[in-house]
């Protein structure tokens, strides 16, 4: 077969991207070409995200568009909505291949096969209950500074409005001797760091009684990482002894995005979330407590059927206690295949958005205060890119987005600088000394 080109969509979270990085080293270990131009490619692969209805809207829309646009070019869509619901993604016609993210290492098989005969494959095949983790570490990401390392895979909570478990299946994760090698190629391609993420990323071990902490601490051993980000992490997961665990190594990054969803005890009950409002404020505490210039973010959900006004005053006033220093905030959306679509006492779509602007507006508020508070700081950056402002632009240790000027700035390379200025987005900096 001649060499045929493929471009890669991915919708989705930093797992998703990871994932797509898997598949593209693995199309070129099979004699295929990775494009970033849609009218030179042969095929399109397009990673899917189905944690909203909505990811749904956006995944057929794309894939309906890249074979109207390009018709001759073969359409394989992967990823999670066609292994949560596969008889809907056996429908969209557009496209021409079907698969589960179960499969994705067979996407250069699938596609060979189907340039040889043109025949139409649907192959998604279900997680099964005690599955291991599965697909080949990765060497690099394209026009990334920092390096993404899936560790874990799957969820086993089961929380009533969401359909991961169906997406992803159940807990399974990365072997410490395969995260330590992967981690080593990295270092040794250039990257100084590493996010490490997961579907359910704090469960790391449940399944094979490893340790969390224990596979922080292998990625933060090799020489050269400089920085150990965390991805998103469940609040009740993260113990004393998990805390103490993580503050032995200086590698980690100050920042933890910790999953809330609401500070309302009725709500997060009905959410099938284990933890209080009370026990969450608690660990806040904790980790800013315990990890020099902690930030903390956390993702909040409006909205939820039965969340009364009440409700989502208690809401509003935790996040205002806490102070979170990022709050990613989205409506409820009510998803089918989950307990809570059939939920009663749904919420008004005009009052989701209501709730969502309100409490938008107080999370802006703190967070413009909280970078109005890093002047004065020196910190270390990693700048990303010389953007068109002739700023770089980069990230402290604890996320803190900063705009750089200054001589010999190395994209890539973290080095210290002052904080002069902000605004309500970013904190401008020049390196020290200059």
């Amino acid at each position: 077969m001649e060499l045929k080109k493929v471009k890669l969509y991915t919708l989705g979270c930093k797992v998703n991207q990871y994932e797509t990085q898997q598949i593209a080293e693995n199309l070129i270990k099979h004699g295929f070409s990775v494009t970033h131009d849609d009218g030179e490619a042969d095929a399109f692969v397009v990673n899917s995200c189905t944690v909203t209805s909505e990811s749904d809207r956006k995944t057929r829309q794309l894939v309906r568009h890249l074979k109207r646009q390009n018709g001759n070019s073969v359409v394989l869509l992967t990823g999670c909505m066609p292994q949560a619901f596969p008889e809907d993604a056996r429908r969209l016609d557009s496209a021409d291949i079907v698969m589960g993210n179960r499969n994705n290492s067979d996407i250069p098989a699938r596609l060979k096969e189907y340039f040889e005969n043109r025949q139409r494959i649907v192959d998604v095949r279900e997680h099964l209950k005690g599955e291991l983790f599965c697909g080949e570490p990765v060497n690099s990401f394209s026009d990334r500074t920092r390096a993404i390392i899936k560790i874990e895979d799957g969820c086993d909570r089961f929380c009533s409005y969401c359909i991961i478990p169906s997406s992803k299946g159940r807990v399974r994760s990365k072997p410490l001797s395969v995260i330590k090698c992967e981690a080593q190629t990295l270092a040794d391609n250039g990257y100084c760091e590493v996010v490490l993420v997961g579907i359910n990323l704090s469960a790391y071990g449940k399944d094979t009684g490893d340790s969390f902490c224990d596979a922080v601490k292998t990625v933060c051993e090799i020489p050269g990482i400089k920085r150990v980000r965390l991805g998103s992490l469940e609040p009740d997961h993260i113990t004393d002894e998990v805390i103490d665990g993580l503050a032995q190594l200086p590698k980690l990054c100050p920042q933890f995005h910790i999953s809330l969803q609401s500070g309302c005890n009725n709500t997060l009950k009905r959410m099938n979330r284990h933890y209080t409002a009370e026990e969450y404020y608690e660990l806040c505490k904790k980790l800013r407590a315990r990890f020099k210039d902690c930030t903390l973010t956390t993702d909040i959900m409006v909205g939820f059927s039965g969340e009364s006004e009440k409700d989502f005053l208690e809401t509003l006033s935790f996040a205002e206690s806490v102070r979170f220093e990022k709050i990613h905030i989205f409506p409820y959306s009510l998803r089918k295949g989950t307990r809570a679509y059939d939920f009663p006492d749904k919420v008004e779509n005009s009052v989701k958005e209501e709730r969502a602007s309100r409490l938008n507006d107080t999370a802006r508020k703190i967070r413009t205060e909280f970078l109005k508070n890093q002047i004065g700081k020196t910190v270390s950056v990693l700048p990303e890119a010389k953007q068109k402002d002739g700023y770089y632009f980069g990230y402290t240790a604890n996320y803190t987005p900063v705009k750089l000027t200054g001589d010999d700035i190395i994209v890539g390379e973290i080095i210290n600088a002052e904080i002069y200025d902000s605004d309500s987005e970013y904190c401008y900096a020049e390196i020290k000394g200059v």
